[in-house]
């Protein structure tokens, strides 16, 4: 079962850090800014954090606000 892991490690490895780059991009930009076109902070927060990579995804394209 290990082995099999090991396999999967060369594409699981760039996923992860995109997701996490997502995530803290999301977080330092939801916590530096005011306005959202839809829903509130906590909102953002919850989604970005909980929601794995959509999260982020969903902030960027339809809850940040203008700038």
């Amino acid at each position: 079962m290990l082995n099999e892991l090991g396999q999967y490690l060369p594409f699981l490895i760039p996923i992860a850090v995109i997701q996490l780059a997502l995530t803290v991009a999301a977080v330092i930009h939801i916590l530096r800014h005011d306005t959202y076109r839809f829903g509130n902070r906590a909102l953002w927060l919850v989604v970005s954090i909980c929601v794995n990579v959509i999260g982020p995804i969903l902030y960027f394209s339809i809850g940040k606000g203008e700038d």
